[in-house]
């Protein structure tokens, strides 16, 4: 009789150990989704950026440091390893975008240009989008960070070494209240 109890007790722990260890595995192939959407984002945004610079120049050619400085923004984003340096680098882009555009400002007859004003709207809804992809990450791997550090299921994340993933944040200058210089 007590080696049946014990070995339901084992079995017990066994499928308790079993679900812990797959709601892990869960929440980080979550997170390895989420990424890939704001990948995807990413990507499309940098694919937009040489059509709208390219529409730029041909109106503000004497503006050619904004231009350089938001592709080489781009290509820096493009190049990023790791989620900070990704985020890093997406905050560069992002400020040299907001350049282009005070720029485009500047010119009336850009302004009207349906092909900027397509390329612009397009860029807006990709960085709407990647903003929803960006917070969609973070809260799966606040979720993930969380399981993984409460107990049980921490006794099992040290053992098979799940480590805690970064967040996508935003740089302190991106923080702050946005500069209008008119």
């Amino acid at each position: 009789m007590t080696g049946w109890i014990l070995l339901a007790i084992l079995v017990a722990v066994g499928l308790y150990v079993a679900v812990l260890y797959n709601g892990l595995v869960t929440r980080r192939n979550r997170i390895e989704a989420a990424w890939a959407q704001i990948d995807v984002q990413l990507k499309r945004r940098h694919d937009l950026i040489p059509n709208l610079v390219e529409t730029v120049q041909g109106y503000a050619t004497h503006e050619r440091d904004t231009l350089d400085a938001v592709t080489r923004a781009r290509a820096a984003a493009i190049d990023a390893g790791s989620v900070a340096e990704q985020a890093r680098a997406e905050n560069v882009v992002t400020t040299a975008l907001r350049s282009l555009f005070a720029v485009a400002e500047a010119y009336p007859e850009l302004k009207a240009n349906q092909a900027f004003l397509s390329l612009q709207e397009e860029l807006s809804a990709t960085e709407g989008r990647v903003a929803y992809a960006r917070q969609f990450y973070n809260d799966t791997v606040l979720d993930y960070n969380t399981r993984i550090q409460s107990f049980p299921s921490l006794v099992i994340a040290r053992l098979l070494d799940f480590r805690e993933r970064e967040y996508f944040e935003a740089d302190d200058a991106s923080r702050g209240p946005v500069q209008v210089d008119l």
